[in-house]
């Protein structure tokens, strides 16, 4: 029911769900999963997709046991998995005409402000090249100290830097359950979550498959960022075929729903307790430019005042020195000290190399 209004939505995919139980590819799983992406595009939604599995498919290829394999060689068995990984969603996907794109992530790209920008715009012109980000964990070089250990937190990173307005987490079971379902016939599914309390949290509880790192604690941890984020967030089965499809019909699953919305979410992100780097000083047609929520562009910008780098969280002030928005600037302030004034047309010229035409974009600004 959720589904129908989102635009962008981030499904996650656990290892379980691609190998089975006795090693084995599901190709049919994947191939039937597909189906679902395409039937969310031809309804104009954006997709990203968040999959484990890398280590998996390298252990498979190299006829490897994941229990007890060291992090220096499970970062080598990852660089292998990631090309099998990839084949197998390209050899599947490209059968219902759906193009992928990779991207590996590590805890840093998405926790700093200047890379979960870059992410986030890495996103939107996959979007608009008509292409599916497909989203793994960097293994082959993220360090027990950056390491998720599991995409389900990862999942819910990439939704909050997307602006993602669901997130899928597909399981092994249908949802969050009032006791153990795999022990406790009397279990009964949790529809709708508002507020995660402590009873909520000693719910879940922690199961670990030989392919999955992830349990149930995993996912709440997710819906408290989602729900901080204004995403909402479901944990659903997986195992059927066509699964969203089933979320869809059936909605036999268990929904977090947000405390504040999306606009709150984004507000709250780029004021919150980082104090700003640097100011910028506009004239009066960029500030009325601002008011009717448009970006703020380098020709109505009259001076720069301290040293920040790209991504970082400046103000913007008129000329009367009165504070009139916040932002997170697309441009350094030594690469905005020799493109304000001039228009946008003329940025490339002056920096000698290709750059956005924004230097705060209106959705990494706050009006104040």
């Amino acid at each position: 029911m959720y589904l129908k209004n989102s635009k962008i939505i981030v499904i996650k995919i656990g290892s379980s769900l691609l190998i089975d139980n006795k090693k084995k590819i599901r190709n049919k799983w994947l191939f039937e999963f597909s189906k679902d992406i395409k039937n969310l595009l031809n309804k104009n939604k954006k997709i990203i997709i968040v999959s484990s599995g890398a280590i998996a498919m390298g252990c498979k290829k190299l006829n490897l046991s994941k229990k007890n394999l060291k992090l220096e060689k499970s970062q080598a068995v990852a660089s292998v998995g990631q090309i099998e990984l990839m084949n197998l969603f390209n050899k599947n996907f490209i059968k219902n005409k759906i193009n992928i794109s990779q991207i590996l992530l590590t805890l840093e790209d998405t926790e700093q402000r200047r890379r979960a920008l870059n992410a986030k715009r890495t996103f939107e012109n996959l979007f608009g090249l008509g292409f599916v980000p497909i989203v793994n964990e960097n293994d082959s070089t993220a360090t027990t100290e950056i390491k998720y250990g599991d995409n389900d937190r990862l999942a819910s990173r990439v939704a909050q830097i997307s602006g993602a307005d669901v997130l899928i987490l597909l399981s092994d079971v249908d949802g969050l359950y009032t006791k153990n379902p795999k022990l406790n016939k009397s279990a009964e599914l949790i529809k709708e979550i508002k507020n995660i309390d402590k009873n909520i949290e000693n719910i879940a509880t922690k199961s670990i498959g030989e392919h999955g790192t992830g349990g149930m604690k995993t996912k709440i941890d997710a819906a408290k960022i989602c729900q901080l984020s204004g995403c909402k967030m479901v944990i659903a089965n997986g195992l059927p075929l066509r699964p969203v499809k089933k979320i869809i019909n059936e909605n036999n699953c268990t929904w977090f729903l947000p405390k504040i919305s999306k606009l709150d979410a984004r507000k709250k992100w780029i004021i919150s307790s980082i104090s700003p780097k640097g100011e910028l000083i506009i004239d009066e047609g960029a500030k009325d430019a601002l008011k009717k929520g448009k970006s703020l562009l380098a020709a109505g910008i009259k001076k720069v005042i301290g040293k920040f780098n790209k991504g970082d969280h400046i103000k913007i002030i008129d000329k009367n020195y009165k504070e009139c928005a916040r932002g997170l600037s697309s441009f350094s302030s030594f690469e905005i000290e020799k493109i304000m004034g001039h228009h946008s047309n003329e940025i490339e010229k002056l920096l000698g190399y290709i750059s956005k035409s924004e230097v705060v974009h209106k959705d990494d600004m706050v009006e104040l």
